[in-house]
């Protein structure tokens, strides 16, 4: 049982936060300040030089990582060959944080477009394998007004076939 002064969420946490597995993690915490304006908050070094923990604030939200440690099955997205996951992140002005992250070195998968559900969105790579996708909120639509616009959409999709 923990201490009434232990909170069980630390402050500045949220109940889910994602771990990324990356290979040379340094070089991906300096991507991370340089293409989202991370903020680093705490590093441990572990053997080797290499990272054994770190926690990186970017936005209102904290994001930990750690380098690869094959002997422990630790393996980031490109020794795996890919990943099922994507890190989606709102921002105030998508276009300008898309391009502040590609002139970082992420690479583009699809660039900023307004969408039906009412965000412009879009989606990076980053250098070490890592899924992002970069969006800003611009419209309040109800659920049947999105439901409309992608049936408009896959109506457009099917019309180019």
């Amino acid at each position: 049982m923990s201490s009434p002064a232990v909170k069980p969420i630390p402050d500045g946490m949220h109940s889910l936060t994602p771990y990324l597995i990356c290979a040379n993690a340094a070089e991906a915490i300096a991507f991370y300040i340089k293409a989202f304006n991370a903020v680093e908050q705490h590093r441990l070094p572990g053997p080797g030089g290499k990272v054994m923990h770190a926690s990186l604030k970017i936005g209102d939200s904290m994001l930990m990582l750690t380098d690869e440690w094959p002997d422990h099955n630790a393996l980031g997205p490109n020794a795996l060959k890919g990943t099922p996951v994507t890190i989606h992140y709102y921002v105030e002005d998508v276009d300008a944080s898309f391009k502040q992250a590609v002139e970082a070195g992420a690479t583009v998968v699809m660039p900023p477009a307004d969408m039906f559900w009412g965000d412009r969105y879009g989606q990076l790579k980053d250098p070490f394998g890592h899924s992002w996708s970069l969006a800003t909120h611009k419209r309040d639509l109800t659920p049947e007004q999105i439901q409309e616009g992608m049936q408009g959409m896959q109506g457009a999709e099917c019309g180019k076939q």
